[in-house]
């Protein structure tokens, strides 16, 4: 497997229509997604070329990031694929002094606590969700 940051390998169309699967993206559409993945940083998984798993970072690439739309095909889950992506996020070289990482996740805190991630329950982080008109 092969972990590229080169979104002219990235597959737009597969990507964008795993992403319609997923619980956390409803209602995203491909221009949304042009727009988040060019001011992320992003992370490609090939297997022989193809691309089998998508992840983000966005933030200010300085002192903060958030992690979004990790993501691996249905036929390759549950052989390192994610964690490989959250790992080649947290390593890349524009990353480096990001001390802030934040993530929200319902069902894969498992994964994440693996790299020390924690759930926050000190009171101090906040959230704003709001609809906006596409």
């Amino acid at each position: 497997m092969e972990i590229v940051f080169d979104l002219s390998r990235l597959d737009f169309a597969s990507t964008s229509r795993l992403l319609e699967t997923a619980c956390w993206t409803t209602g995203r559409t491909d221009e949304i997604n042009l727009r988040a993945f060019a001011n992320s940083i992003c992370a490609v998984a090939l297997i022989d070329g193809q691309q089998v798993g998508f992840a983000r970072a966005s933030g200010d690439r300085t002192l903060f990031a958030r992690i979004s739309d990790v993501i691996v095909q249905p036929e390759h889950r549950g052989k390192g694929i994610g964690k490989a992506l959250v790992r080649a996020l947290l390593d890349h070289p524009e990353l480096r002094t990001v001390s802030i990482w934040t993530l929200n996740t319902s069902d894969a805190h498992g994964l994440y606590e693996a790299f020390g991630f924690r759930r926050c329950t000190d009171g101090t982080e906040m959230r704003l969700d709001r609809t906006v008109a596409g």
